[in-house]
């Protein structure tokens, strides 16, 4: 069987698996989720020694420390995925939630209510965790779901798709209502891409190439989970303590993930007062800087330790995933949200200004209006853009589109609706 074939047999497989899914009653689909958690604990040596292969590969592959921390697995961060899995069991049912309802001006009477999609098929890099919450969040929803994740993490991917299924199956549900792709073949994504009708969305999640190819190329309707060029613009009225302790925590709390800081933005008229400062805390933590003019000047007066080069055309555009950041002074919050609108990837912005005085309190009016992204933040770190953090539960992404979903995305975000109407006789003319 070739790989088209081997592709739309999983997925046929998967379709199956989602009618019976679809009429799981919400206990059913919970006790699923409690099932593959225990799973995950009781098979943790299993799932760390496949890991422990895919690491031992990508190091000979020379991969980055940044990836290779996305592709660790150990025992904590097992027990933190079957975690996530119990958590999702406290949330709410998504399924036949009634969302309206009316009587017809013809006595039937209309009711619209919450459904699965059907099957969600979602592709991903090094990120064995995804294996795991996407999943939850498909079966939690209702839907089968199809996982397609990078050949770094093949072998985690297939250890852990593999507990969840046979955990689904341990409590009647179909075991295919969990498929992976199992073969490395490059081919398998775009063979996937191409079942509409089969598969009823498709999620990426990776980097910007990734996504760019599934949007271009996919027949299968897709929810671009974005990348990543956040900015942190410190507008001159703010506490620059405060600045300086938000710009660190969106920038180093975590360097590989899309909601961290890429681009630091300053007022000029308080540039040379803040930049040493925070140009400083970030060498602490390893960061190189890519300043403009006035930012280089200022990472000279903050002291041999501030590595800073000079910031090109494409470094405005950059997503680093990395302990490096762009600076750029701009003259006020006109120019600053013009840069955010024009480099930006519409993920996560924020202004640090003083919302006590006229003129900080304009400027965050303005941002918070005028700056088109999924989340938008006044005086408080990028680094929350998050499904838990906004209490929505485990999610399967950061949408950065406008249609569907937008910013995290999880349960809701996995359902359609469709129109129930019971008559009692009624004919139309």
């Amino acid at each position: 069987m070739g790989v088209e074939e081997e592709v739309r047999a999983l997925a046929l497989r998967a379709r199956d698996a989602s009618v019976a899914l679809a009429a799981a009653s919400g206990q059913a689909r919970n006790d699923a989720l409690s099932a593959m958690a225990s799973a995950l604990r009781e098979h943790v040596a299993d799932v760390v020694a496949a890991n422990e292969r895919d690491m031992e590969a990508a190091r000979k592959m020379g991969t980055s420390e940044a990836i290779l921390d996305r592709l660790m697995l150990d025992a904590a961060r097992v027990d933190a995925m079957a975690c996530a899995l119990e958590e999702l069991c406290e949330l709410g049912d998504p399924l036949a939630c009634v969302q309206a309802q009316r009587t017809l001006y013809n006595g039937i009477e209309l009711t619209r209510v919450s459904v699965p999609l059907g099957v969600v098929a979602v592709v991903y890099e090094a990120r064995p965790n995804v294996t795991a919450d996407a999943a939850g969040i498909c079966v939690k929803s209702g839907n089968a779901v199809v996982l397609r994740g990078g050949s770094l993490a093949a072998h985690s991917n297939e250890a852990i798709a593999r507990v969840l299924s046979e955990a689904a199956a341990s409590v009647g549900l179909p075991a295919d209502v969990v498929c992976a792709i199992t073969t490395t073949d490059r081919a398998a994504t775009d063979a996937l891409m191409q079942l509409h009708g089969i598969v009823d969305v498709l999620i990426p999640r990776g980097g910007a190439g990734l996504i760019r190819h599934c949007v271009e190329c996919s027949k299968v309707p897709v929810i671009e989970t974005g990348t990543g060029n956040c900015h942190v613009y410190v507008h001159e009225t703010a506490n620059l303590n405060m600045a300086r302790d938000i710009v660190v925590n969106a920038k180093c709390r975590r360097f590989g993930v899309c909601n961290a800081a890429e681009t630091l933005l300053v007022d000029t008229s308080v540039a040379h007062e803040f930049l040493p400062d925070v140009l400083a805390a970030l060498a602490e933590r390893g960061v190189l800087v890519h300043g403009d003019e006035t930012a280089c000047a200022c990472a000279l007066a903050a002291g041999n330790n501030v590595r800073c080069v000079s910031a090109s055309e494409d470094d405005w555009a950059t997503e680093y995933l990395a302990p490096e950041i762009a600076v750029k002074c701009v003259c006020g919050v006109d120019e600053a949200i013009a840069h955010v609108n024009r480099y930006g990837t519409k993920h996560s912005e924020a202004i640090v200004a003083d919302e006590a005085s006229a003129a900080g309190a304009a400027a965050i009016e303005a941002f918070l209006a005028r700056v088109d992204a999924a989340a938008v933040y006044a005086n408080a770190s990028t680094a929350f853009t998050d499904g838990g953090q906004f209490g929505l539960g485990a999610e399967i992404g950061i949408s950065t589109q406008k249609l569907h979903a937008r910013g995290p995305f999880a349960l809701d975000a996995l359902t359609s609706y469709k129109y129930v109407l019971r008559g009692n006789g009624q004919v139309r003319a």
